[in-house]
Parts: structure tokens; C-alpha cells; sequence
């Protein structure tokens, strides 16, 4: 576990992140951690040794949780345990960022595999519902905390795509069960605020996993082939700073579904 202890003062942020072993989600975790006073416990199915080695803030740390959240069970059970064991006062914010997901084999549903259909509906909706309850039942008591639930949606969950049925399902769930729950949230005396935000468009595996897809059974192959030859893509570093500015908007939650892009 990488830790900064240097100062005992620093106002105390939480952050729970999935995802966060590559691409954006590990931009993401390097920059939280390189911030002064903030506690990352990062999920994902390795670890990893860049971001163990990653700069670390003043009164900083970092905990690497190993979970294949195809069995998000697992995963939230042990978050619930390790927030029942945290002092309500400890920190000034809370926040968990749903993160990870996974894409299937470019293909229609007709020639899709069915465990690539439940693992990119399991990864993508079941798990961040999972340890959105989780969070937030555990964090509800901690009344001078601000907290957060960012979900990492994407434009396919808002306009469909052909060959990639389950991952636009996945994300247009995360979108509505966002909207939901910000509804419940608004209603609950010290509620969560709750974003499901497109990203943008990463140069990340995701893409690379599209763009080599069989144009036989994936229409849109040349659209991403042509975006990162034309330098449409962002980096996952630049992508992360983006995502992490609109956290940190005044105005975030105002809007359950949203777009990074937005003003």
C-alpha cells in the first residue's frame, strides 16, 4: 500500500474507483493519488505496479483491491466491510467512481457468444449498482461528508451502434439506474449526488478491440479506424483530467446524465 504521511491536517478525501489498473481509470487514480489527502481504494481484476509506483500526495494513500467483477458480489461485500470500519468524521468527501466495463467481440447478437453477453451486462450495470448500494448504505451516516457517484457511461449507451448490443445495454442502464437513483438521492436528508458522464472519445484497449473487429460483422470498424488516424482520440491522461475537472464542478449532479463536453 502506498502511503503518504506527512501531514496529519490535510482535509481527508475518500475515493472508491473500478477500473483503475489501465487506461483512463488508471489516469484517473494516478491523479487523485498525486493530490494531497486522499484515501484511493481502487478495484480491478490485477494490480497494478505503475500505479503503486505513482507519486503520491501529502497524507495520501493507496489500496489495491483485486476483484473480477463478474462476481461484483465479492467485491462489495468487502467495501462494506472496510466502510463499517471507518469513523463517520474521518473524511471530508466520499466518492466512488464506476469505472470498469468491458466490450464484447465486435459481432450481432446473433453471432455473439453467451458468457461475452453476461460479462459485459454483469461488468457494466450489475457491478456498479451493486457497490453504488453498498456505498451508499455504508456512507449514509456520514453527514459532513460530500458525497458522490460518478458512473462512466458513454455516447453508445445514448445512440446505438450495430455489433455491440451488449455494451450499448450496459451503458443505456447505467444512464437510466443513474437517473433513478439521483431521484431517490434527492429525496433522502443528506443524499448523494449522482452523474452517469460520457467521457469522450479514449485511445484505449477499447478501441484497439474495435478498430480490429471483422468488418463483416462490424459495420462501423472504418468510423474508429478513421478517428484515430485523424488524432480524434483523446488520451487516457487528458481524458482523466477532463472527467476529474466536472467532479469537481459546483453544478455536479444538477445533471444525472451528462457529458464532459457539457457546459
Amino acid at each position: 500500500m502506498a502511503t503518504n504521511n506527512s501531514s496529519a491536517n490535510t482535509a481527508q478525501h475518500l475515493v472508491v474507483i473500478t477500473g483503475a489498473s489501465r487506461g483512463m481509470g488508471r489516469a484517473m487514480a494516478e491523479q487523485l493519488l498525486a493530490r494531497p489527502g486522499h484515501t484511493l481504494i481502487c478495484i480491478s481484476r490485477g494490480s497494478s505496479p505503475e500505479l503503486a509506483a505513482a507519486p503520491v500526495g501529502e497524507g495520501s494513500s493507496l489500496q489495491q483491491w483485486t476483484h473480477d467483477l463478474d462476481d461484483a458480489s465479492v467485491a462489495a461485500r468487502q467495501l462494506s466491510a472496510w466502510l463499517a470500519g471507518v469513523e463517520a468524521g474521518r473524511y471530508a468527501s466520499a466518492t466512488l467512481i464506476n469505472n470498469a466495463g468491458v466490450i464484447a467481440r465486435p459481432a450481432p447478437l446473433s453471432d455473439a457468444e453467451l458468457p461475452d453477453l453476461a460479462r459485459a451486462l454483469r461488468v457494466g450495470l450489475e457491478a456498479p449498482m451493486l457497490l453504488a448500494s453498498a456505498f451508499l448504505k455504508a456512507t449514509q451516516g456520514w453527514t459532513q461528508a460530500s458525497r458522490k457517484v460518478l458512473n462512466i457511461s458513454s455516447g453508445l449507451g445514448r445512440n446505438a451502434m450495430a455489433s455491440q448490443a451488449p455494451y450499448c445495454a450496459a451503458k443505456a442502464g447505467m444512464d437510466h439506474f443513474s437517473r433513478a437513483l439521483a431521484l431517490e438521492e434527492a429525496h433522502s436528508p443528506h443524499g448523494a449526488r449522482v452523474v452517469s458522464l460520457a467521457p469522450g472519445v479514449i485511445d484505449t484497449d477499447m478501441q484497439v478491440q474495435l478498430r480490429g473487429g471483422d468488418p463483416a460483422k462490424f459495420p462501423d470498424r472504418e468510423r474508429f479506424t478513421r478517428m484515430q488516424s485523424e488524432g480524434m482520440l483523446a488520451t487516457p491522461p487528458v481524458a482523466a483530467a477532463r472527467v476529474l475537472a466536472y467532479l469537481d464542478r459546483a453544478d455536479f449532479g444538477s445533471n444525472p446524465v451528462a457529458d464532459v463536453r457539457d457546459n
